[in-house]
């Protein structure tokens, strides 16, 4: 059984992961390839919980450290029960954000210690990396804009602008770190040039 792919969607509030997600689903479905679409936190009942406890507004204030365990605690249930399996059978799994949005939120946002994140990432994950993934990028201002049309804003889309701006500039320090793995589309330029740039970078997996 050859193994499936492991594609991650990063970005900041509000750059379209959504609607390009079900876009890139639908192109590798075109190839006759098995693809589940899934999220972070969440992706399993339990991890779904946790999401909520997450991005509630309503809750006790979250200290860093509980929010961080609890990416992680969500994270470790989604890879034993939705992702390994999948990749195991030779389904192609994407993934509405995943680690990298641990480095963006927490080790950007929340200004936690780095060192810390690697730790849980190889405690939580193993050898278990994303094989592509795809950062859409745009200035905050414009995907704040877009969040706020969407939807009523949850514990996360609450926070100051400053708080975006690090997530942003998080997100484009790991794209620096690791140009192997992460590729950078621009999220505010039309929407068919962002799917035309989606499919350059997943048609050389399709080989």
């Amino acid at each position: 059984m050859i193994r499936g792919k492991f594609i991650t969607l990063e970005g900041g509030e509000g750059v379209g992961k959504t609607t390009n997600l079900h876009f890139i689903s639908s192109y590798i479905q075109e190839h006759g390839i098995p693809v589940i679409v899934t999220r972070e936190p969440g992706g399993t009942p339990l991890a779904e919980k946790i999401r909520k406890l997450l991005l509630d507004n309503d809750s006790e204030a979250v200290s860093e450290t509980t929010e961080l365990l609890l990416v992680f605690a969500a994270r470790a249930q989604h890879i034993q029960h939705v992702i390994e399996p999948a990749l195991a059978q030779g389904t192609w799994v994407i993934c509405d954000r995943f680690t990298d949005a641990t480095y963006a939120y927490q080790g950007g946002g929340r200004n936690m210690r780095i060192s810390t994140i690697e730790s849980l990432e190889n405690w939580v994950q193993g050898t278990l990396r994303p094989d592509l993934t795809i950062l859409l990028d745009a200035p905050v201002e414009i995907g704040l804009e877009r969040a706020r049309q969407r939807s009523a804003l949850d514990r996360f889309e609450s926070e100051k602008t400053n708080f975006f701006e690090q997530v942003r500039r998080a997100y484009l320090l790991q794209l620096e770190l690791n140009p192997q793995r992460i590729k950078l589309i621009k999220a505010n330029q039309p929407l068919i040039d962002v799917q035309k740039a989606l499919i350059d970078l997943i048609q050389p997996l399709l080989k």
